[in-house]
Parts: C-alpha cells; structure tokens; sequence
C-alpha cells in the first residue's frame, strides 16, 4: 500500500549521516528494523508485474477479472487482519518478536506462492504475505521509533518509508531481470523469501524496544541498551525521562475509562480530527493511487503497449518517480505547510486524471478497425467476429469487449491499420508473433499511448510529495494524546479497509465502463477531496499539539487555509 513518510527536517538528516562514523550502532538497529518497509513496498510494486505472467500461466486468471483482482487484494484483507493482531502481538510479546514473526509470515507466503501450482495455492500464499505485511507495518516504525535518539528518529522513523517506496522501485527492477527466465513470476514472488530470512537473522541478534522493556519491568535490560544508543552525556537524562514517560502512561491506563466510540464522537476536538484524518485517508486511497502502483503495467497494456517487459519498463518510471516524490516531500512538508501541499497535489492530480481520462478515451473510440481479410489470413477467427451480423463495424476495442477469448493482432507494417480479430490462445499469438505482429488482449494500437503515460508520470510526480504524506502527517499531530493510539488504528484500517475496496473493484471497472470512465471516477472524487480539505482539514504546520485540540474545539469549519495559524493561535 502506499505510504507516507513522517516528519523530518533536513538537519536531523545531516545527523542521521554522522552517525555512520559516531554510532553505527544506531543505524545497524534501523536498517535491520527497515527491511520490513522494503518488504511491504516490494510485496505492493512486485503483484503488479507478476500478474502479466500469471494471466500467461493460468487462464483461469486471464478469463477471470475477479481472480487477479483476488490474487492482488488477498494480500490487502490479509494486511488488515495482520495490522489488527500485530498491535496485540507488539504489546503483549514486544515490538523484536512481532518483526520475526511478520518475517516468518513472509517468508512462508513467498515460498508458497512461487510453489504454487493453481490460483488458490497463489491465493492462499497472497494471505500469508499480506498477513506479514501488516504486522511489519506496525512493528518496523515502532522498534525504529523507540531505539532511535530523539535529535534523528523523525529521520530514522522516515527511513522506513524510503525503503517502502525503495522496495516498490526494486520490485520492478527484479520483475524484469525474470521476464526472460524459466518461471518468470515465481522467482519474482518467491525472491521476497531472501530479505525475509536476513531480517530473521538479523533481529535474533538485536534487542528489544528499551521502552517495552521498561514496560515490562525490565529496567536494567532497558538501561543496557540505552547506553548503547545515546552518548555518555545524555543517557542518564534520556533514561530519567523513560522512566518519568511510561510510569505516566502505565499510570493513565490503570485509571483511565475504557475509550469507546461513543465517547470519543462526544469529545468536539477529537470527532473533528477524526473528520480531518480519516478523511484524507479515505480520499487517498479513492483517487487511486493503489490502482497506479498494482495494476501499472496492467495500465500501460491498456494504453497500447503490448509486451509484458515493455509494460514493466515503462512501469518502472512510475514507481522511481514515487520514489523521488517521497524525497521531496521531506522539504516541502514543513516549508509549505500540510493543508497547502495536499491542496496542490489534489489539483495536479485531478489535471493529470483529466488528461488519462482524455488519453484513455481517445484510444477506445479510436482505435484499429478488424479487417475480414486480415483475419481469413489465420485460420483462427474469434467466434464471435464469425457470428456477427455487421463485421465491417467492428474495430479492436470491439473484438477485446466481445470475449475473454477473443484478441487482436495488429498490422504488420504499421500497428493503427487494420488487423485481425482472433481466438486468444498460445498457439495464435506465436502465430501472431512470427508473422512480425504484435498481439494485443487488454488494450489495443493507439497514437494516445504516450499521452496516457504522461499522465500516469504527472498522477505520481503531483501525488507523491502531496496526498501520499499529508494524511499520515496530519494523522500524527491531529488526535489529543489520550486518544492517540485508538484514533490512528482507526485511520490505519480506514485506508487498509479503502485500498481493498480499490483493488479489488479497479479491473471490474474498466471492464464494465471502461478505463477512460474509471480515470473519470477517481477525478470527481479527487474534486469532492479538494473541497474536503479546504473546509475540514486545519493547518497544522508549527502548532503545538495542545494548541491543535484546541483550534478543533473553537473551529469545525477550516476556510482560511492561507493565513498563518501560529498568528490566528494567539486571539485563543
């Protein structure tokens, strides 16, 4: 799922690089933590390249839209399931065993599914992996967080998310080192079983969370471990101030009242935050970012690129620009402030659906017509090409929509002139091939191809620094403390709970209505968002958190998202 990355400025990153020489140690704890993000952002990129080649191995798969939706969603269900018992798993066994078992998860998934010899082998392993990723969701951030000195673990924290979004980009390099071995999307499911096993061995020989230990009664082992990680100087203070920090947290959970739903719907500040920050959740994921980053190269074939490695190359500049987006985002968070920066990245992003949705509609309704003469060329016509009553109507597009069965081998000399409409088996498309042909089964030869790929790179280039970060920044500041925990695991499982509804409904659609009218959906949905963050999302750019509850509890409507707010705090 895509990610976000937490706050950090760029000084903490210049101490993050010292500590390379100052205290590897630090850094050795990080990076061995950090292997869950790349697993969780190379489970999201490598599905997507993946699923050309089980659609090759499995027509069950191809015929079916359900079932590759099914092979990519699984893994979301299971994350969500994951997520849940991983926050029990974290408390209770602690956050080094929570990691080991989330990678013992991934590493069973990968082997399953590159062992797999139907779709409900695939299926089965898909649960497992998303089970494993939605524990390390949780518990990578969180050890991270907790062994990391306080100057550098923004920076730390942020880490993780780099190799979420470096996981995604490796994803893609790995899918097409494969497109031309023996068993092409096994190896690319089954290598996530390598980082898996190294993180295993790597977290048997690190410590636990020095806070959960504290939690625990474990001071002296806390101690140990705190020393490690801050200088002389600084440890009796830093151990003073754990200490003072989880006697009041143990303290509040013996007294407090059970939270319920009700209660926290009653209490002004936090039902407005839970407006603000389940909402850009939701909408992040409704204007279908997780559709762009599974389903890629799914969407150049759909543009008119027919080769799988094509697709997968192509896709790869998606992903790297994602990547490089997340980078940017670190700058522009603090400087621009998180309402603005959402606001800019909804408007390039509806400008950037507008042009698919223009690109996309383009190719539908023109693209090359069927040629009777070209298809009595095989000896193969689609059945019900044969059958209809007014061939001469029919173009590609017609020939894809008629029948799962059904494809298009387009012209040899130039791909827009007409081609033929034929049975989809293995058979007519190397037929296809060695006439010099290319072969086309999920979109057809456009002079537009480019223009879509335009605009897929601008939906990144715009999302990105934007609505890929704020929502998890916004999520981390908006909730009183008290209420913290409870209200971020309800904004975690919104987009959890989003990004399956997504997934899992995106091939349908473009099936049903088309690719151009799907691109159109998620554009008024990024409109409704725009609208969304203007009136509800508040500014919380230098606010103290004590100052955010209280601009919640005097303002439910946030229009001037232009004025500096640290100036508006002083008439409170």
């Amino acid at each position: 799922m895509e990610g976000g990355v937490p706050e950090a400025d760029m000084s903490a990153f210049r101490e993050c690089l010292s500590l390379s020489w100052k205290n590897p140690y630090v850094l050795r704890l990080a990076f061995s933590a950090g292997i869950g993000g790349l697993l969780f952002g190379y489970d999201t990129g490598v599905i997507s390249g993946a699923l050309l080649y089980i659609r090759d191995d499995f027509k069950a798969v191809d015929n079916k839209t359900w079932l590759q939706e099914a092979i990519v969603s699984m893994a979301i269900a299971g994350a969500i399931i994951g997520a849940g018992v991983g926050g029990w798993i974290n408390d209770r066994f602690g956050r080094k065993v929570a990691i080991i078992i989330a990678d013992t998860l991934f590493l069973a998934g990968s082997v399953i599914m590159a062992a797999a010899k139907n779709p409900a082998i695939l299926l089965v392993g898909r649960v497992f992996v998303g089970l494993g990723v939605g524990m390390a969701s949780m518990a990578s951030p969180l050890y991270i967080s907790e062994t990391s000195p306080t100057r550098v673990r923004g920076a730390l924290v942020s880490l993780n998310s780099f190799l979420i979004t470096g996981g995604q980009f490796l994803s893609y390099l790995i899918n097409l080192a494969f497109t031309k071995v023996p068993g092409t999307w096994r190896w690319m499911l089954g290598v996530a079983a390598a980082p898996a096993l190294i993180q295993i061995v790597l977290m048997l020989s690190l410590p636990e969370s020095p806070r959960w230990l504290y939690r625990k009664g474990k001071e002296e082992e806390g101690k140990e471990i705190l020393k490690k990680i801050y200088s002389p100087e600084d440890v009796d203070g830093e151990i003073q101030a754990l200490k003072e920090s989880v006697d009041i947290e143990v303290k509040d959970s013996e007294s407090s009242e059970k939270i319920s739903i009700i209660k926290l719907l009653k209490t002004t500040s936090v039902r407005r935050g839970l407006y603000a920050g389940v909402g850009l959740q939701i909408f992040q994921q409704f204007v279908g970012i997780n559709t762009v980053m599974y389903y890629s190269p799914s969407i150049v074939q759909l543009a008119g690129f027919a080769s799988n490695r094509t697709a997968l190359l192509l896709s790869l500049i998606t992903s790297g620009l994602n990547a490089f987006g997340s980078i940017l985002s670190i700058y522009f968070i603090d400087k621009t402030g998180r309402k603005k920066l959402a606001l800019i990245s909804l408007i390039g992003v509806v400008v950037s659906l507008a042009l698919l949705t223009v690109a996309f509609r383009e190719s539908e309704t023109h693209s090359p017509v069927v040629s009777s003469i070209e298809t009595l060329h095989f000896n193969n016509t689609c059945p019900e090409f044969k059958a209809a009553l007014n061939p001469g109507g029919w173009d590609c597009m017609k020939c894809l929509k008629s029948s799962p069965s059904c494809g298009f081998c387009a012209a040899a000399s130039d791909k827009l002139l007409p081609g033929a409409c034929l049975i989809s088996d293995d058979t007519t498309k190397d037929m296809c091939g060695n006439d010099h042909r290319s072969w086309y089964t999920r979109g057809c030869p456009s002079k537009y191809g480019w223009a879509a790929l335009i605009g897929l790179s601008l939906y990144i280039i715009f999302f990105s620094p934007g609505m890929g970060t704020v929502p998890w920044v916004i999520n981390s500041e908006i909730y009183p403390l008290r209420y913290r925990g409870v209200c971020g695991g309800i904004a975690s499982t919104a987009v959890w709970v989003s990004n399956l509804i997504v997934s899992q409904s995106f091939l349908s659609l473009t099936e049903a209505i088309g690719t151009a009218w799907t691109f159109m959906m998620f554009g008024i949905v990024a409109v409704v968002a725009i609208f969304f963050v203007i009136i509800f999302v508040p500014e919380t750019k230098g606010v103290p958190m004590e100052e955010v509850e209280k601009m919640l509890e005097q303002r439910s409507v946030q229009f001037k998202f232009w004025k500096n707010r640290n100036s508006d705090s002083e008439k409170y």
